[in-house]
């Protein structure tokens, strides 16, 4: 009885688990000088994506009017639709 009950429980913890997915897996610690290396490197890696999306905004890139219209169009059917949709007037 007590081999069957051994049988269902969990395996001790010298024992080797096998494969597990990595958010299974017991992590390692970090020293300190690491965590920051890696805070420095996202923040670097974020200030430069800050920067080519100001840089793309930025760029004087000739736009041809007629999509400058139509997006302006596209803009005041999304507004009244949405006005539609939040009042009280059933339409759908």
């Amino acid at each position: 009885m007590a081999a069957a009950l051994d049988e269902d429980q969990e395996p001790e913890a010298e024992e080797p688990l096998g494969w597990q997915p990595i958010w299974k897996r017991p992590g390692t610690p970090k020293s300190k000088a690491d965590k920051k290396k890696e805070l420095r490197d996202q923040r670097e890696r974020l200030q430069d994506a800050g920067k080519r999306r100001l840089a793309a905004r930025e760029s004087r890139r000739p736009r041809s009017r007629q999509s400058w219209i139509g997006n302006a169009a596209a803009r005041r059917d999304a507004r009244a639709l949405s006005r539609v949709r939040r009042s009280n007037a059933w339409l759908w």
